[in-house]
């Protein structure tokens, strides 16, 4: 069965959250949207807009198009800086610049 691009893109942002031990408090402060909004679009009760996969696929450091490929290539092209590093509970402090394109 294939996945529908509402999907990937609700996979692959869990599949980020997970590679980098983010929140989704994390990544709703970082996309200046609450928590909420953030659980909305991944629940499938609201949509991830294409400006919102713009804004995500920015704060991973990752290429838009990666985003909407799905959560194996998000997942592939992210960058090391930003992976958890295993066994750490934490995710890795954010580099200075981090999210600026």
């Amino acid at each position: 069965m294939r996945m529908t691009l509402d999907e990937r893109v609700r996979s692959a942002v869990a599949a980020l959250l997970h590679a980098t031990g983010e929140s989704q408090t994390e990544l709703a402060g970082a996309l200046g949207v609450s928590q909420a909004q953030v659980s909305r679009r991944q629940s499938g009760t609201a949509a991830w807009s294409l400006a919102d996969c713009d804004a995500v696929a920015a704060h991973y450091g990752i290429d838009p198009l990666d985003l909407l490929a799905g959560p194996t290539r998000a997942t592939e092209t992210l960058p090391a800086r930003r992976r958890r590093l295993p066994g750490r509970v934490g995710r890795p402090a954010a580099a200075p610049d981090e999210g600026a394109r």
